[in-house]
């Protein structure tokens, strides 16, 4: 990245795909799961988890549906549609910021 006289960035990245990074992710996610998430367990098709954006003490509220990517916590109204938003809420990151590293992670072109 070349810093621009004006202070715009001339970041020349290719445009991501964030349909394409969401599905690959999707086809990942239990694995994801188990690596963001460890100590969680499947219940269904739902992920249940400690959050560990909060001092969550008990598994319940925290709930990824691994079929679709939708994501919540009960009890706080967190909620996102996909992987990328729920990398990007983990890891305290934008959601173009988790979509790279997710690319990057599972190879996406």
């Amino acid at each position: 990245m070349t810093d621009h006289p004006f202070g715009f960035s001339t970041d020349r990245r290719p445009s991501l795909d964030f349909d394409k990074v969401n599905a690959a992710a999707l086809a990942a996610l239990p694995a994801l799961l188990s690596r963001w998430l460890p100590g969680g367990h499947r219940e269904g098709r739902e992920w249940v988890a400690l959050n560990p954006r909060r001092s969550d003490r008990s598994a319940g509220s925290f709930r990824i549906n691994m079929t679709s990517g939708k994501w919540s916590d009960f009890a706080t109204g967190d909620a996102g549609g996909d992987p990328v938003s729920l990398a990007a809420y983990l890891s305290g990151s934008s959601q173009l910021e988790a979509a790279r590293h997710l690319a990057d992670m599972l190879e996406v072109r």
